[in-house]
């Protein structure tokens, strides 16, 4: 039988501070929720979890996320750009592609015994204390380094 628990949900609703709409019954337990009468009843099967309530809906910020992306891709042409490279790139960002590349470089050298083990970890250690500046300055330097 079809029961109208209109009244029990606005009661819930009441004593869990929350909208009626959030208010929730277990399908099964419909005759139960039914015949409860008292707050105490009603309490007891809110512990039992016959009754429960959903939590509240917010805003989706989704649409607003994409609208962001494309406002941030736009006006970052060669055109709107003003300042040097590192104005827009962070120096650290600059400084790890730069001693990733010269470490990658190193190790070529090391693989095709342009260097040995030794001058490898002095010229490593060179450029982690920032003695070679660039790619240019560590092809030079072990061009230096043969040539003697």
């Amino acid at each position: 039988m079809v029961v109208n628990l209109k009244k029990k949900r606005e009661l819930v609703a009441r004593m869990l501070n929350v909208g009626s709409n959030r208010v929730k019954f277990e399908p099964d337990k419909l005759d139960d929720i039914a015949d409860s009468i008292t707050r105490e009843d009603i309490r007891s099967l809110i512990k039992n979890r016959v009754i429960w309530t959903s939590k509240p809906k917010g805003t989706s910020r989704g649409k607003a996320k994409a609208k962001l992306n494309t406002k941030k891709k736009h006006g970052t042409g060669a055109g709107s750009k003003k300042g040097r490279k590192t104005a827009r790139t962070g120096k650290k960002e600059l400084y790890v592609k730069k001693i990733r590349a010269m470490r990658y470089q190193l190790k070529v050298l090391k693989d095709r015994n342009d260097v040995n083990r030794e001058v490898y970890w002095t010229l490593y250690k060179k450029i982690n204390g920032g003695q070679i500046r660039s790619l240019t300055h560590l092809r030079t330097t072990v061009k230096d380094l043969k040539s003697q």
